[in-house]
């Protein structure tokens, strides 16, 4: 089943990224989903099957 998301929803990932963040903004949509790091702004495509293993949680919908 395909998860659906929405621009501007937060997303928490299972690991931390190496700024020290672990939440996401959703800023790109399509077959790669965009991610922006709220701590350091460093953005990132990432495929939605892999964002989908990922995922911890949506902090804010």
């Amino acid at each position: 089943m395909v998860r659906q998301y929405e621009l501007g929803w937060v997303v928490r990932l299972r690991k931390q990224h190496p700024c020290g963040g672990t939440d996401w903004e959703v800023v790109r949509l399509g077959a790669d989903i965009g991610l922006r790091c709220l701590t350091c702004e460093r953005r990132l495509l990432m495929p939605r099957s892999t964002l989908d293993k990922r995922l911890k949680t949506v902090v804010n919908v």
